[in-house]
């Protein structure tokens, strides 16, 4: 690995792949309280239809959610700016502009490496906010109390009970679906996120930014879930009348009666095949 990359074996292995396999290249972002397994039937969806795809780890983040619970301390402090930073720095050793397909924080970050013209399209899912985006509904800041009602939890890594991520991601889920979904995904997040996006309209100097003009951004997607107390319609709505300031194809969809665990409950495959037709229409 290059001494000045924050790439790991693995992701350069995967890269490595995709760069030999010829194909166009999909890559996957998550957001806080998963892990990039988290999109592992997607890959297998996307690499079915003829993509190369990869899911780079925030940085320093474990590989399984068993290990990210022994040690939940080594998820505090990653800023959007190191994260997006380490995902350009894997767009950077493709050979092929990859398509890049971001959820909650994941799809910030997809939103400002669309906005640098690293990416050839893009696909917003439930997206966090960045400056410029106003709107702040109840519902988002109820979601974000568990982090935001403590000022010392934005140097630290915050796990959710149940109980909060029932209100903030599966709300619209039967208990028994919801119980599943936190068991088998739920980990830690770093704090310091949430308090930058709720901050980025007040600070000046935030760099929760996307540049939204840029004419190379390509072809952009956003899906909201209807009943989504995290990111609720009003929050991507906003996002997306900035982004139709951009020359490129600006499309927005509201997926009915779905929640914040639209990338990963029952439904999945619905938000995937969605993601996948924009792709193949304007890719």
């Amino acid at each position: 690995m290059a001494a000045d990359s924050s790439l790991s074996e693995k992701e350069l292995l995967e890269i490595e792949r995709a760069n030999e396999s010829g194909r166009t290249p999909v890559v996957f972002v998550h957001g806080l309280w998963l892990l990039s397994s988290s999109w592992d039937r997607w890959r297998t969806v996307f690499e079915d239809a003829g993509f190369a795809t990869l899911a780079p780890i925030w940085p320093d983040d474990p590989d399984t959610v068993e290990v990210a619970r022994r040690d939940p301390a080594v998820f505090a402090n990653k800023m959007v700016s190191q994260v997006t930073d380490h995902f350009l720095d894997a767009l950077g050793h493709l050979d092929t502009k990859p398509v890049v397909i971001g959820h909650s924080f994941g799809g910030l970050i997809a939103q400002g490496i669309a906005g640098t013209g690293e990416a050839a399209v893009t696909v917003a899912i439930a997206p966090a906010p960045f400056r410029g985006v106003l709107p702040l509904p109840l519902s988002s800041l109820k979601a974000a109390l568990p982090v935001l009602g403590n000022p010392a939890n934005a140097g630290r890594a915050v796990s959710l009970t149940y109980e909060q991520y029932k209100y903030g991601w599966v709300n619209v889920l039967e208990d028994e679906e919801g119980r599943a979904l936190f068991e088998e995904f739920h980990v830690a997040a770093a704090g310091i996120p949430i308090f930058e996006a709720a901050t980025a309209n007040i600070n000046p100097f935030s760099q929760v930014t996307v540049d939204t003009h840029n004419p190379d951004r390509g072809p952009l997607l956003l899906i909201s879930g209807q009943k989504d107390h995290t990111i609720p319609w009003a929050i991507a709505q906003a996002a997306f009348k900035l982004q139709q300031a951009n020359p490129n194809l600006t499309e927005i969809v509201e997926m009915p009666n779905r929640g914040h665990s639209l990338t990963i409950d029952h439904g999945w495959r619905e938000v995937a095949d969605l993601a996948l037709d924009f792709v193949l229409t304007h890719g």
